[in-house]
């Protein structure tokens, strides 16, 4: 004999699963933005001295004509 549907626990639990799935994306993606925004800061501060150090050298033997 089957049994007994209950509807109410079954949307509760489809509801929970999917505010689990939601609330894991949400941190994910938390997760990514932080990590982009900590490489981003990270290449602004060694390409800032990177560049320094390029133009500093702009001048040297590549730009000299025979």
């Amino acid at each position: 004999m089957p049994r007994k549907p209950n509807y109410r626990f079954e949307r509760i639990e489809r509801e929970r699963q999917k505010a689990e799935k939601k609330a894991a994306r949400a941190a994910a993606r938390a997760e990514r933005k932080t990590a982009a925004s900590a490489a981003e800061e990270s290449a602004d501060v060694s390409g800032k001295s990177d560049t320094a150090r390029d133009d500093s050298g702009l001048g040297d033997s590549d730009s000299v004509q025979d």
